[in-house]
């Protein structure tokens, strides 16, 4: 009660500016105790917490002859918040890790297995094809607006002189926020932007994304273009990194391509504590040709619809509040890194074996597409920015204490339920400062 007493006086005072002030000595106690508890977390670590799972880790490394991606460490850190998974794929590579058992573990690439059938237990799971014709589907139904999903609201819209930008997103009653975006690159053709968003062992090299840490493909179709791949994701310091396992996929119909990639299961790549296992992902895109924003009639401009959304094990509002703040600083690193794969292909290099196998593409008539998007009537609402928009000015106090519930619970590894009930708790305060 004398916690919220002195909150409320505070909220009394005449001015904003007396509010803002009041507010930030109320906060900066709390910050103080999340950082001393962080760093006092990083330096003092029983030698016992790591017995289990330096057992584990053994008899897995001799059962299991692929290496081992590498594990959470405390010199990885980061300082942006998270921001959309799909534009941040890369892989530094001959990167040794050293995990929390003080064990170098090297993040080189394992050969994949060529399956010319494609018939192999990691390509299907319980008879089924890892990445089918359901999934292109689903994934027509989405660029056409026709999955009968909530209306999209329109969150961003930004460019460049060579590119264009907008997102949207939608709130699921089951699952994780679903985020939709339009990205157009002036004077790039939609083949060029397909090799480069599939092309992995450039982005091992270009250095315009910092996410990706770690990345293997475990297996591949040659006839299909089918891939399976394993991917480790750094995340800010506050939160452990990510693993992903991976099938993906390419149909082409004329110069559109429809890209779909979705986390699988793999029993080839056991679960470990670190880094922790995201399995409900998606992350697919349409590629096509459009019209130059010069005007000049020509199809010279290409355009990227994604689709995306994953469970990342952190509360949907927290990762909402950092996708929203790190969106454009992700998207914007896609447009150099495109300009320079460009000048890379144009100067004769060699095609890598990512770039090759997303040149096998399963082709599919007009009219065939035209028939699964008929086949459902559902149809959704696309929405653009409107006057309910409110001024950032009325959000400080917001922030600075929904940012404290950021750190707090992202630091404290007790499930999701404690993260959410701090969140909850800090989104009350923040109601109140709101309404100043």
């Amino acid at each position: 009660m004398t916690l919220v007493s002195v909150l409320l006086e505070s909220l009394q005072r005449p001015t904003i500016g007396d509010v803002l002030a009041e507010l930030m000595m109320f906060m900066a106690p709390l910050w103080v105790a999340v950082v001393v508890g962080v760093l006092v977390g990083w330096s003092w670590k029983p030698k016992w917490a790591n017995l289990g799972r330096e057992m584990l880790d053994s008899s897995s490394v001799s059962n299991n002859s692929s290496p081992a991606p590498p594990t959470a460490s405390a010199s990885s850190v980061s300082t942006s918040i998270p921001s959309l998974n799909s534009l941040k794929l890369q892989l530094p590579s001959c990167i040794s890790w050293i995990g929390d058992d003080g064990i170098g573990k090297s993040a080189a690439q394992v050969a994949p297995t060529v399956d010319s059938d494609c018939s192999s237990s990691q390509l299907k799971t319980e008879n089924s094809v890892v990445v089918a014709e359901d999934d292109l589907e689903h994934l027509c139904r989405l660029v056409e607006v026709k999955d009968g999903g909530p209306a999209w609201i329109q969150m961003m819209d930004r460019s460049t002189p060579t590119m264009t930008y907008k997102a949207w997103r939608r709130d699921s009653d089951t699952g994780p926020p679903q985020y939709r975006s339009s990205t157009i690159f002036e004077d790039a053709t939609p083949e060029l932007v397909r090799d480069f968003f599939w092309d992995d062992g450039f982005r091992s090299r270009s250095k315009w994304d910092d996410m990706l840490i770690y990345s293997s493909t475990l297996e591949e179709c040659p006839t299909t273009g089918t891939m399976l791949v394993h991917w480790v994701r750094k995340f800010p310091f506050f939160c452990s990194d990510r693993e992903y396992v991976i099938g993906r996929r390419i149909w082409e119909s004329g110069r559109s391509y429809y890209c779909v990639t979705k986390g699988v299961p793999c029993s080839s790549v056991p679960r470990r504590n670190k880094p922790r296992r995201v399995d409900l992902y998606y992350s697919s895109w349409c590629i096509r040709a459009v019209e130059s924003k010069r005007g000049d009639g020509q199809l010279t401009a290409c355009e990227v619809l994604l689709f995306h959304h994953e469970d990342m094990g952190i509360p949907w509002e927290i990762a909402k509040l950092g996708v929203r703040q790190g969106m454009w600083g992700a998207v914007k690193k896609v447009d150099p890194g495109l300009r320079a794969y460009q000048k890379e292909r144009a100067s004769g290099a060699a095609l890598s074996r990512y770039a090759f196998m997303a040149q096998i593409n399963t082709k599919v008539s007009a009219d065939y597409l035209r028939s699964l998007e008929s086949s459902s009537d559902d149809s959704s609402e696309v929405e653009t920015f409107g006057s309910s928009e409110k001024p950032m000015g009325r959000n400080i106090p917001r922030l600075l204490v929904v940012g404290g519930a950021i750190a707090l619970a992202c630091s404290l590894d007790r499930g999701l339920l404690t993260k959410a009930v701090i969140f909850g708790v800090a989104r009350s305060f923040a109601r109140i400062g709101r309404r100043l």
